[in-house]
């Protein structure tokens, strides 16, 4: 496991304040707003890890409280989609008419039912072709940055880009967009493998096509207080990474898995179970980070 976490090197600019967003989700003070818009990548090229629960439960989250929130669908499967309660069946403009055909992001962009504050750029299954016709464009691993800039992100808090499972262009196209990464990792022996291979991309997108990317953010998923494992991973994810780590672990939950077949994310299918709690809670931890992640 420590073997896995070798070639992995992240700053540690951010500070830990568990204590200030524990006691801000009681409802102590409001959340803080951040000086400009985040854009989050949400990466993490191992499938399973919880990449689009964890896009979808914290945007949704900051919602709630305040934020404005805009949802990057970036995974043709709509998974993230799916869980907002949006619309994306093939006929629905989606972010693959952004990426190839050009659309402006403005036409795509709808709101999600559930939550004010909340919106989606949806993904559709058209997207499955799009690493395909990525490869013959101008300026393909930039597409999203160029309509994202053209696009009024600053009436938003944060936008939150959710990526496939892979390292493709699309993946590459959402870290260039991004100006933060967020890491999610699950608390498994396996999960640990191969992010060696994504620090490293992220290490090639900074040199050559965004450098002002940094990895802000990592979040222990699916954590099994029951098992040493969990435990053990997450002692040296910490020990490694440092205060990029949230205090915060999600737990596993059936709530969480039940929410999204409901379309909708969890905190509104189920705002008092044990992974609701823990996704604000976590939402609240980056919101307190807030300036000190925005470079």
């Amino acid at each position: 496991m420590r073997e896995a976490l070798k070639d992995a090197k992240v700053s540690r600019e951010t500070t830990s304040t568990g204590t200030a967003a524990r006691a801000d989700r009681r409802g102590d003070r409001e959340w803080p707003r951040p000086p400009r818009c985040r854009v989050i990548t949400i990466a993490n090229q191992k499938g399973g890890v919880g990449k689009t629960t964890s896009s979808v439960n914290l945007a949704a989250s900051l919602a709630i409280h305040g934020a404005q929130v805009l949802v990057v669908d970036l995974d043709p499967q709509g998974n993230a989609s799916t869980a907002l309660g949006i619309d994306h069946h093939a006929d629905v403009p989606s972010i693959y008419d952004v990426l190839i055909e050009d659309m402006p992001l403005a036409e795509i962009v709808v709101a999600a039912p559930e939550i004010p504050n909340l919106f989606c750029a949806p993904a559709t299954l058209n997207l499955a072709g799009a690493e395909i016709e990525l490869v013959s464009k101008v300026a393909r691993e930039s597409r999203l940055q160029r309509a994202l800039e053209a696009y009024d992100i600053d009436k938003y808090d944060y936008v939150i880009i959710d990526c496939p499972p892979s390292l493709g262009l699309l993946t590459v196209n959402a870290l260039v967009g991004g100006d933060e990464l967020l890491i999610p990792i699950q608390c498994e022996y396996y999960a640990l493998e191969g992010l060696g291979q994504l620090i490293r991309t992220v290490d090639l997108v900074k040199a050559h096509l965004n450098p002002t990317l940094s990895v802000s953010t990592i979040l222990l998923t699916m954590y099994d207080a029951r098992t040493r494992l969990a435990a053990q991973v997450a002692e040296d994810v910490r020990n490694h990474f440092g205060d990029v780590v949230l205090s915060t672990v999600i737990p596993r939950s059936v709530r969480v898995s039940e929410a999204p077949s409901y379309g909708q994310s969890v905190m509104t299918y189920d705002p008092g179970s044990s992974g609701a709690l823990a996704y604000s809670e976590a939402a609240s931890e980056m919101a307190h980070r807030g300036a000190g992640a925005v470079q």
